[in-house]
């Protein structure tokens, strides 16, 4: 199912000040807020999606982006994960994607709500936690690693799209069985992410800048822009505004785990203004400034 137009979604035009968006935002925030309908599910996904449309609607640098890309340009879905709050899957060796941002599985819940007792809880090992730091390439397409646990090599698979602070669950390798007829214990791992020197990750978008002279902004060019894919050459218009955003598609993060559709890498250009100027440059300006207040150049 598609997403509805953000400022459908708040009621609002699109040239809408903050002031109106805020409260539009308001006022449907009081209107499907939980506590005020206990149970109803539609009322809860009406009050996540107006959530959504104004944490994008909100933020100048965001908006911008939506405005011009729509939903692809602030990441498919505001900006956060796309995972949508939680992953759970299978893969080789016992290892599970448990995605819950560093919490633990369903055995963790029922020891909290038993204080840690109960018969199914009594037959099962510790659980381990450890963590490992991996690069923000391996986050974008997925690695394998190589952890020790007491001693133990365990090969970790990272899959691509992993976010900063998300933890992976290795079943039965934590701690040994209290009994014969118990199990071992679970493994959960944290995935930190590097920052990257250029790039930087939202949702699946990858954003980077790219710095050009005034001349090349007015006249265009052509730049060499990194990615995670490699240097990339991008054409520069001649009368290229500063903060203009461009979208090099396919090359930013997995849209969903583990998969090979990937959202757009979007540059936002900055122009840099010379300070200062010798005496041949400052009569070309005022010269060009002379002729535009003429009506000569538009």
């Amino acid at each position: 199912m598609s997403k509805r137009d953000y400022y459908e979604v708040l009621g609002v035009n699109k040239g809408a000040s903050d002031d109106e968006i805020k409260k539009a935002f308001r006022k449907l925030a009081v209107k499907y807020h939980p506590d005020k309908n206990p149970g109803d599910k539609t009322a809860e996904e009406k009050f996540k999606e107006i959530n959504e449309a104004y944490s994008v609607l909100s933020d100048k640098t965001k908006r911008s982006r939506y405005d011009q890309f729509g939903h692809a340009g602030v990441g498919g879905d505001g900006g956060g994960n796309p995972f949508g709050g939680g992953f759970s899957g299978f893969g080789g060796n016992g290892q599970s994607f448990n995605f819950d941002f560093g919490g633990g599985g369903f055995e963790d819940i029922i020891n909290a709500m038993f204080g840690g007792g109960g018969f199914r809880a009594a037959r099962r090992g510790r659980d381990f936690r450890t963590s490992i730091t991996i690069d923000f390439e391996d986050a974008i397409f997925g690695a394998t690693k190589t952890i020790s646990i007491e001693g133990e090599q365990i090969k970790l698979k990272i899959p691509a799209g992993i976010y900063d602070g998300q933890s992976i669950r290795l079943a039965g390798k934590g701690g040994e069985a209290p009994s014969a007829d118990g199990q071992r214990g679970d493994l959960y791992v944290e995935v930190r992410v590097r920052a990257h020197k250029t790039l930087t990750r939202e949702g699946d978008l990858i954003l980077s800048e790219v710095t050009i002279p005034m001349t090349d902004a007015v006249l265009g060019t052509e730049v060499e822009v990194e990615t995670v894919d490699g240097k990339i050459t991008m054409k520069v218009p001649a009368g290229t505004q500063p903060g203009t955003n461009f979208k090099l598609s396919g090359h930013g993060a997995p849209s969903r785990l583990d998969s090979d559709q990937r959202g757009p890498h979007i540059v936002t250009i900055n122009v840099e203004i010379p300070k200062n100027l010798n005496k041949k440059q400052r009569e070309l300006i005022e010269e060009f400034a002379n002729t535009k207040k003429r009506g000569i150049f538009r």
